[in-house]
């Protein structure tokens, strides 16, 4: 492969529009074990949150996966492949980062947490407004004072 064609492929792979239309991959070998991609990443997207037993298991796919993008950009970057490997190795690397799209916007826990936090608040400024509205103060005695 020549040193322009290199670049052209790392331009596309770190594109910011590149996983626009791109497909998830059916199957997907990382770490030497054959992952079925597409079927895991619609079964995990099809929950309105990551049940808590799943969360480790999306995590540890999420970071194999940013693992496995690496090593694949690696390749393309050093190397010694054909055109037609690079290509292959470019639309994988695509697919990866549309897979890591998909699972990278359930964001379950820290918006599980923050929704919690944020109706907590909401009752805590309920409860202070309706206090003050009928004259009472923290320690719950009636207002002194007119």
């Amino acid at each position: 492969m020549q040193a322009y064609e290199r670049k052209q492929l790392l331009e596309r792979v770190e594109r910011e529009g590149a996983t626009v239309g791109a497909d998830i991959p059916e199957t997907i070998e990382v770490q030497g074990e054959e992952i079925d991609l597409r079927t895991f990443v619609f079964e995990i997207k099809r929950r309105d949150t990551v049940p808590p037993g799943e969360r480790e298991r999306v995590e540890r796919a999420k970071k194999n996966l940013r693992r496995e993008r690496l090593q694949r950009v690696q390749r393309i970057e050093e190397g010694d492949i054909t055109r037609e490997e690079g290509e292959e190795l470019a639309r994988s690397v695509i697919g990866i980062d549309r897979a890591l799209n998909a699972l990278e916007s359930l964001g379950p826990t820290d918006l599980e947490r923050e929704q919690k936090a944020q109706q907590a608040a909401d009752r805590k400024r309920w409860m202070s407004f309706l206090q003050k509205a009928l004259g009472k103060d923290d320690g719950g005695s009636s207002r002194r004072g007119r």
